[in-house]
Formats: C-alpha cells, sequence, structure tokens
C-alpha cells in the first residue's frame, strides 16, 4: 500500500511538471505572438500615414493643376508611401495581427507545428515590409535630394535645387527662387521628410519582427494533440 502512495506520489509530481513545462512554453509563444501582434497594428497606421503623405504630395496647396500638367517632382511618381511605405506594410501588417487568433491546429500536414510555422512565416513576411520600407525611404531621400520641380524667376519649369546635392535644404533664403506653385518647397521637404521617417520607422519594426518570428519559432513549442483542443 505504502509503495502504491508513493507511486502515485511521483506519477503526480511528474505530471505537474511536464504541465508546467507546457505552460512555460505557451506562454514563451504568447509573448513572441503579442510583440508580432503589436507590430502588426502599429505598422498599420505607419502605412496609413504613408499613404496619406503621398497623395498630399499630389496636391501643392490643395490644387490638382500641377499634378494635370506634370509640374510636380518625378519622385512623387514612384508611390513611395502608396506603394513601398503603404501597400507592402500593409500586407505583413494584416498577417501579424492574424496571429492573434493563436491558431496553432496545423501546418504543412503536420498537426502539431502550427504555432512555430505562424511564427517563421511572419518573420518571411515581414522581409516585405523591409523591402517595401526601404524602398519608401530611399525615393524620399532621392526627392528631398533633388528639390522640387517649379517654377523659377526665369519663367521655366526645372529641377531649381537639383545642382545643389541638397545643400538647398539648409539654406531657406533660396526657397524663394522657386516662384510657383507657392510654397512648394516648404510642401516636398516636410512630406518627404514625413516619409523618410515613416519609412525608417517601418523598416525597423519590420527588422524586429523577422528575429521575433525566427526567435518564436525556434524556441517556440509543438501542440500536442490536446493542446489542439485549447486553441
Amino acid at each position: 500500500m505504502e509503495g502504491e502512495v508513493q507511486g502515485e506520489g511521483i506519477f503526480s509530481l511528474s505530471k505537474d511538471r511536464r504541465e508546467g513545462e507546457a505552460l512555460g512554453r505557451r506562454d514563451d509563444t504568447m509573448c513572441y505572438g503579442k510583440c508580432a501582434r503589436g507590430i502588426g497594428h502599429s505598422l498599420v497606421w505607419l502605412a496609413v500615414l504613408s499613404i496619406v503623405a503621398n497623395i498630399l504630395l499630389y496636391f501643392p496647396n490643395g490644387e490638382t493643376k500641377y499634378a494635370s500638367e506634370n509640374h510636380l517632382s518625378r519622385f512623387v511618381w514612384f508611390f513611395a508611401g502608396i506603394l513601398g511605405g503603404g501597400l507592402l506594410i500593409l500586407l505583413p501588417a494584416f498577417v501579424f495581427i492574424g496571429l492573434e487568433e493563436d491558431d496553432c491546429c496545423g501546418c504543412c500536414g503536420h498537426e502539431n507545428c502550427g504555432k512555430r510555422c505562424a511564427m517563421l512565416s511572419s518573420g518571411l513576411v515581414a522581409v516585405i515590409g523591409i523591402l517595401g520600407s526601404g524602398y519608401c525611404i530611399i525615393v524620399a531621400a532621392l526627392g528631398l535630394a533633388e528639390g522640387p520641380r517649379c517654377l523659377n524667376s526665369l519663367g521655366q519649369w526645372n529641377y531649381t535645387f537639383a545642382s545643389t546635392e541638397g545643400q538647398y535644404l539648409l539654406d531657406t533664403s533660396t526657397w524663394s527662387q522657386c516662384v510657383e506653385p507657392k510654397h512648394i518647397v516648404e510642401w516636398n521637404v516636410t512630406l518627404f521628410s514625413i516619409l523618410l521617417a515613416l519609412g525608417g520607422i517601418e523598416f525597423i519594426l519590420c527588422l524586429i519582427q523577422v528575429i521575433n518570428g525566427v526567435l518564436g519559432g525556434i524556441c517556440g513549442y509543438c501542440c500536442s494533440r490536446q493542446q489542439q483542443y485549447d486553441c
């Protein structure tokens, strides 16, 4: 009788230990998932702001005629904020947010590795965001360096500051060389700077998710058959 009691006690301790380890692994995976979802929600707002900033570049002072007459900077037409910092960011953002469902019940035909596969996949999808935000950064930087296309004091439409290699940004007294559209230099500098900043933040967040996804995939746990019903 005493041996049976001891055996039951050892079995109970072993079972409690296994349950504790499983719970710890689950908490770790949930931590990675929460991080990914937080990044996803942040990226959605950043992407929306990028799209809005890019759209505003088409309408200096709220006027549409400059776009229709092709009197805008050529880098406006590269869709840095709409495509790079916008659509290519929304795709991974929604994938990260989708991890909220905690679906760990299937992956590549194996029922026991869903969470790990999902986290690794999110890291791969984050690479798309890195490419998109990188594109946004490059185009915005080039747009700032070249300056706007404007009507100068000689009555010619050209890139007045293209030869300054971006030095015009430090000398605001030269901005008056652009006669039309009014305040076009301030308009371009402000919006391209916003795109540059947003793209930089998006790049950092996507890079963090690559690391988070790899760690979540490697350190995450494989669901057992019993855990499938907890998903």
